[in-house]
């Protein structure tokens, strides 16, 4: 049954407590089919008596908590986190069928990391304060006061589920919002024992709530639309993005968009080939290729094209598809046989449009339940171009289209030929290059020589279709907190 052991019953938390409803859905494992949970959906009602709950906690002594009182309440959740840490790793693996050793490391280890680092920006942070004199002899002190956005709805994808949910909570919390959490309909497991471990770690009734369900005619839509909702928070998808923007444009609410990519790699003729190959690999397979930030698109200069294609290829053979808890398994499932079927549908585009299949393109097969999983195998392609829909549209899985180039501008050209704008990594030992081709490419996150290295507090978010807004340490703040200026006159 999974490593949750017999099927879990989720529920919503709203106001303090679990609720349950009287529609429930299934959440199936993407390893072997089999049902790890059923989850009850929230439907108008609850999720209205959820922003009600999160608008009573802003009402009452949390609206008047303080900085420090706030700082302190996020280190007792990071605590909490780490004592309930295999629980989550759990939920997690049983989710998402990611190898056990990722969630350990990257997922649940990030979850601990959000709460710790927002606790110590919001400590922090300081607002601009002035002395104005004016011609006429006036003088006035100018100071700003930061003010919670208020009720913010929290959307989060099944990819990254834990790890995203707390980016966006921590930070929240940390300027005195309430939040209103809606996870995937594929991972609504971390979420729920996020919502024991508030209660554990003393968040006041109705500052954290979640309401579990679908997009269009579901939480997803009900949250979305409500009036009370003060502001919206988002990772996922660019056409969910958009259609986020159509909900909250009556009520003019703000938005925070972290959405798809179609992340470009740039491997010069100079570059460390086996760093560069090691990178590329960890960029295209990690997760399955189910990151925002994994890369889809392989420029390479064509005197080191066939090296990178062979070592590339190479890497991917190696990857090791198994069970989460087995210590080989270096790769695991789709999310979901829906996500599955999306991705062998540009498996097929690609080679209806001229793709040579270099290694992959196929389901692997197990002999035992793996088959009833959501399994693929990591494929590369040579062959395709830029005007191909299979190297403009994202594909969200372990794939990637290796292409040549001849020169600096026609890569900088071709990487920046497309609609999303979130990542892209140069590789390169020459680093005046480096440097210029990094600063030239149109996105959010531009790495050299590396890839999926961040300090916490820089700025994270993209730019066309991959989003709006930015992310990480006070560029956080900026979008859950609003400023008001006093002016006293002297």
């Amino acid at each position: 049954m999974g490593l949750l052991g017999a099927p879990k019953n989720i529920e919503n938390f709203v106001a303090g407590r679990f609720v349950q409803t009287g529609k429930t859905f299934t959440k199936h494992s993407p390893v072997d089919g089999t049902v790890v949970g059923r989850v009850h959906e929230a439907g108008q009602q609850l999720v209205d008596a959820a922003v009600r709950a999160a608008r009573a906690a802003l009402d009452g002594p949390w609206g008047a908590s303080t900085v420090p009182e706030r700082a302190g309440l996020l280190r007792r959740i990071a605590d909490r986190i780490e004592a309930r840490f295999e629980d989550l790793v759990k939920a997690e693996v049983a989710d998402t069928g990611k190898p056990l050793t990722q969630a350990r490391t990257l997922d649940v280890a990030r979850a601990v990391t959000n709460f710790r680092a927002f606790a110590d920006t919001i400590a922090a942070h300081g607002l601009d304060s002035f002395i104005t004199e004016l011609p006429d002899g006036r003088r006035a002190l100018n100071y700003a006061v930061g003010k919670p956005l208020g009720v913010v709805a929290v959307i989060v994808p099944w990819n990254l589920p834990l790890l995203l949910l707390t980016w966006k909570v921590a930070p929240a919390l940390a300027c005195g919002n309430a939040v209103v959490v809606k996870p995937s309909e594929e991972t609504p497991s971390s979420a729920a024992v996020l919502a024991e471990i508030m209660a554990e770690a003393g968040v006041p009734e109705g500052v954290y709530n979640v309401v579990h369900g679908f997009g269009p005619g579901s939480a997803g839509e009900f949250l979305t639309t409500h009036p009370g909702i003060d502001g919206v928070t988002f990772t996922g998808e660019s056409a969910t993005g958009s259609a986020i923007m159509r909900a909250v444009s009556p009520r003019v609410r703000p938005v925070s968009f972290e959405l798809g990519g179609k992340n470009a790699a740039l491997v010069f003729a100079d570059a460390d080939l086996d760093k560069a190959i090691d990178g590329l690999a960890r960029s295209t397979f990690t997760n399955t290729g189910q990151v925002c930030l994994c890369t889809e698109r392989i420029y390479v200069e064509r005197p080191i094209f066939d090296d990178v294609v062979a070592g590339l290829s190479a890497a991917a053979q190696a990857h090791v598809p198994g069970h989460p808890e087995d210590a080989k398994t270096t790769m695991g499932p789709l999310i979901s046989a829906g996500h599955r079927e999306k991705v062998q549908s540009y498996l097929r585009l690609a080679e209806q449009e001229g793709a040579k299949v270099v290694t992959g393109g196929g389901v692997p097969l197990f002999g035992d339940a793996r088959d009833h999983g959501a399994w693929i195998e990591p494929t590369l392609w040579t062959g395709l171009t830029n005007s191909d829909r299979t190297v403009r549209e994202e594909v969200f899985g372990p794939v990637a289209a290796i292409m040549p180039f001849d020169s600096e501008e026609d890569a900088i050209r071709l990487a920046n030929d497309t609609d999303y704008g979130l990542a892209a990594a140069v590789w390169t030992t020459n680093l005046e290059r480096g440097h210029r081709v990094a600063q030239r490419m149109r996105v959010g996150l531009s790495w050299v020589n590396t890839w999926f290295l961040r300090d916490l507090r820089s700025p994270f978010g993209g730019v066309g279709l991959s989003g709006i807004g930015r992310e990480g340490g006070t560029h956080s703040l900026h979008f859950y907190s609003q400023p008001t200026n006093v002016c006293v006159h002297l």
